[in-house]
């Protein structure tokens, strides 16, 4: 029996409660996210340039040790994005982000829609996008904790991400659209100081540069 085959619905960590369904659910591309997670097009660059220079000044036994190296170390990062791929399932419902995600050790990382205060998507190409998530307030959330789902280089505020999505725009819509439905249900079930009643406004969609 594999591990999720005890899931009582696929990505999730148990049952819906009631009222709550899913609006989308997805995986990373494993191409796109070694290309775009991994810097698969940057070790490939720099493992032809060092066979270039060992071709123009060494030998050719040098060459094809090296070319074999680079082979190795571009099979190693397409197989973990496979497995990272294939163990990975982003699950948008009506009330929560859920990130199922870890290779050696799966985790659910649970974010309610009302915690989400932006939403950055990132171009790959071809329709592919990352979308990162921004949260209100603190978050016990760590980098290492997220890797690779984190957005690079905010180690101090660490940001999930949504990676190497298929059709990202569509699902940043959805986030959006579930984002903005939440709102005024959880703006009627306050009962703290009348500022609380101030209408929020709906998840901004941005499009990111990093």
């Amino acid at each position: 029996m594999r591990e999720h085959d005890i899931e009582p619905i696929r990505g999730l960590p148990g049952d819906l409660p009631p009222g709550e369904a899913i609006l989308w659910q997805g995986a990373p591309d494993a191409r796109v996210f070694a290309r775009s997670a991994l810097g698969a097009r940057w070790i490939g660059g720099y493992f032809a340039l060092l066979v270039a220079w060992a071709m123009v000044g060494g030998t050719l036994l040098g060459a094809a040790l090296t070319a074999g190296f680079g082979v190795l170390a571009l099979g190693l990062v397409y197989g973990f994005a496979w497995m990272v791929a294939r163990s990975t399932v982003y699950t948008i419902t009506n009330r929560r982000v859920v990130l199922r995600i870890g290779v050696a050790l799966s985790k659910c990382i649970n974010l309610p829609l009302v915690k989400l205060s932006a939403a950055d998507l990132r171009g790959l190409g071809a329709g592919y996008g990352d979308i990162a998530l921004s949260l209100q307030g603190s978050s016990l959330l760590g980098y290492a904790m997220l890797w690779p789902h984190a957005r690079p280089f905010r180690l101090a505020a660490p940001q999930p991400m949504l990676r190497a999505l298929p059709d990202a725009a569509a699902v940043a819509r959805i986030l959006a659209k579930a984002t903005a439905a939440i709102m005024p249900v959880q703006q009627r079930s306050e009962t703290a100081a009348p500022a609380a009643n101030t209408p929020r406004p709906a998840l901004g969609v941005r499009e990111a540069t990093a």
